[in-house]
């Protein structure tokens, strides 16, 4: 029986609401005309789709991607991959676990957040040009079809909740990343099958749920 286990990129894998704040705030400057920090931005600008923001802001027409990459790259260098990242990858791959990464990020700026040691680690990677986006289960099924494991073998891990109406509609274990963006609460209320509060022994846990399948035991030790 092959086994994977698929993540959501920033919030998951890296902390990157930080770098996402300032490119919201660096392309508004731009495209505005008119200096636009941080803290200009609305209180949830982190969980809300970019053009909304933007909008909200005062802005009209459709985003510039060439200006949004360069408002990306300079703010990504100070984007962060979470600690804990690397020795799960590599516990999973040990143990004959695939991996992948779906994420709404475009493929030339998965790199800039990533560095190639981490992305040695990943199987597959899906992104926005590749599949609807989430939460079309398209892009978790893309990328189980790539490692050729069946959904009720696989687990995805996200932090939004369109991650988890993504794996709901995918067929896969729906694990909440509560160290990401959304935090626990809108996780649960989405339909999460676990809510994880903090990584801690992340591989373990991921083990233990596309191993043996007893998600309900897990959740009640918690």
């Amino acid at each position: 029986m092959k086994r994977a286990v698929l993540f959501d990129l920033d919030g998951v894998l890296v902390d990157s609401r930080a770098a996402q704040l300032a490119t919201l705030a660096g392309y508004a400057t731009s495209a505005l005309d008119r200096r636009i920090t941080v803290a200009d931005l609305p209180a949830d600008a982190a969980t809300t789709p970019r053009e909304q923001v933007l909008a909200d802001l005062g802005m009209r027409g459709e985003i510039n991607e060439d200006a949004w990459d360069a408002a990306t790259a300079t703010a990504s260098l100070h984007a962060e991959v979470f600690p804990f990242v690397t020795g799960t990858l590599a516990a999973l791959r040990e143990s004959g676990v695939a991996t992948g990464i779906v994420t709404l990020r475009s493929r030339r700026r998965v790199s800039w957040l990533l560095p190639s040691d981490v992305l040695d680690l990943i199987d597959t990677v899906v992104c926005y040009e590749d599949a609807a986006p989430k939460p079309a289960p398209d892009g978790l099924l893309l990328a189980l079809g790539r490692l050729g494991v069946a959904p009720r073998d696989a687990a995805f891990v996200g932090d939004m909740e369109v991650d988890i109406h993504a794996a709901r509609a995918a067929d896969v274990r729906a694990i909440g990343a509560g160290w990401g963006f959304a935090g626990p609460e809108p996780l649960t209320r989405a339909g999460t099958d676990i809510v994880l509060p903090q990584p801690g022994d992340l591989a373990g846990v991921l083990l233990l749920l596309v191993g043996s399948g007893q998600s309900d035991d897990y959740a009640k030790r918690s």
